[in-house]
């Protein structure tokens, strides 16, 4: 048994970070910027619903669970769309159980969309891939080897290239891009993009721009913002801006100017973006997972991330009539019920109450029913 607290991420100790930081750095599969305590701490100053679960053992701390409660007992990932990636932080040691840690903070269970697991502490019901793009300090070399896994495509990016620079104005790559103006229009243009697609406008609740301005303006310590831009003859054509933890970048916005969708400016993006990695001190480009069409030709390692729910040994009956419900519906198979869970997660873990999570339900269902046959993928 463990000493467990349950903290907002703004009450962790000095002490406390420090071992997440060294236990997290243990494991190369938790070397990404949203499972570390700072991640925790900057969600935690614009969502007071934060919560960081310690585990100690002989007052040491071992274990770190972020989260948001919700009202089916079953915890949130910290940071609800904007975390990706999302892990119980531990050593492993022999004999842990996820379900059982999850029982000892008195937790009834744990919802997770893109978990990371190194020492198996749960049983995900399926796992989906994550695209990385991972240099080995040769950045043209890497380029190469996207080429020629697809010659025809990447022969017409070329063309595209030379033909935007001519016809609007010579090709510009900034990194890192401070101009607020141009941050403000990239999440416009997200906005703008996620309602005509019927995706869930997870920009809408107050504390996710207020979040990702914060970090825009964070441009020391441990976790930083780091915003890329592609300019056109001066004007924007497309981003990305998300957080850097090291040598490991991870962008949550990447969006283009919809007017310059004829010359596909986020291709064109992201081949000068891998290009200056070096420059950048960056080793992983790290796309996330979903939209793999876009994602797959410049990522050559993909990696598993699980999804499913954990109990508790002694969770109540509700959190296990939910996930009983959601199984006998098939949501564990894939297909439209799958999405449509994820779809229901990514609301109730962005908004902060429950009549905003029945109007992203009901705003949700709405859009779906009207939105193209054909949506857009990030990076176009």
């Amino acid at each position: 048994m463990s000493d467990v607290q349950i903290l907002h991420p703004a009450e962790l100790a000095p002490v406390d970070a420090q071992a997440w930081r060294e236990i997290a750095a243990e494991a190369p599969a938790f070397a990404n910027p949203l499972l570390g305590p700072d991640f925790a701490q900057a969600v935690g100053a614009v969502r007071p619903d934060a919560r960081v679960a310690v585990w100690r053992r002989g007052g040491k701390p071992a274990a770190f669970l972020p989260h948001h409660p919700a009202p089916s007992g079953l915890v949130r990932p910290i940071g609800g769309a904007l975390s990706d990636y999302h892990a119980l932080i531990s050593r492993g040691q022999r004999g842990l159980s996820g379900p059982a840690l999850l029982g000892e903070a008195g937790l009834d269970g744990w919802r997770y969309t893109g978990l990371v697991d190194p020492h198996g502490l749960f049983k995900p019901a399926t796992t989906r891939e994550a695209h990385r793009i991972v240099l080995d300090g040769d950045a043209q070399a890497y380029l190469e080897a996207v080429r020629a896994g697809s010659p025809k495509k990447f022969k017409n990016y070329r063309r595209l290239d030379h033909k935007l620079e001519r016809e609007v104005g010579e090709l510009t790559l900034v990194a890192r891009d401070v101009s607020q103006a141009s941050f403000d229009r990239l999440l416009a243009w997200k906005a703008d993009q996620l309602r005509l697609t019927g995706a869930f406008d997870f920009l809408r609740p107050a504390w996710t721009p207020a979040l990702l301005q914060n970090l825009f303006e964070r441009r020391s310590g441990e976790l930083q913002g780091l915003m890329i831009c592609l300019y056109a003859g001066g004007r924007l054509a497309a981003g990305q801006f998300g957080v850097r933890l090291g040598d490991v970048y991870h962008p949550w916005i990447a969006s283009t100017d919809p007017d310059l969708a004829a010359w596909s400016p986020g291709q064109l993006f992201l081949l000068r973006a891998i290009e200056i990695m070096p420059a950048l001190g960056l080793e992983t480009y790290d796309l996330g997972p979903g939209h793999d069409h876009y994602k797959r030709p410049y990522a050559l390692i993909q990696v598993a991330i699980g999804e499913g729910a954990a109990l508790a040994p002694n969770a109540g009956w509700l959190p296990g009539a939910i996930e009983g419900a959601w199984s006998l519906a098939g949501a564990s198979r894939g297909g439209v019920m799958q999405r449509v869970r994820r779809r229901i997660d990514a609301i109730s873990a962005a908004e902060t109450t429950s009549t905003a999570r029945v109007r992203g339900v009901l705003a949700a269902a709405a859009a779906r029913a009207t939105r193209p046959r054909a949506s857009a993928g990030p990076l176009e």
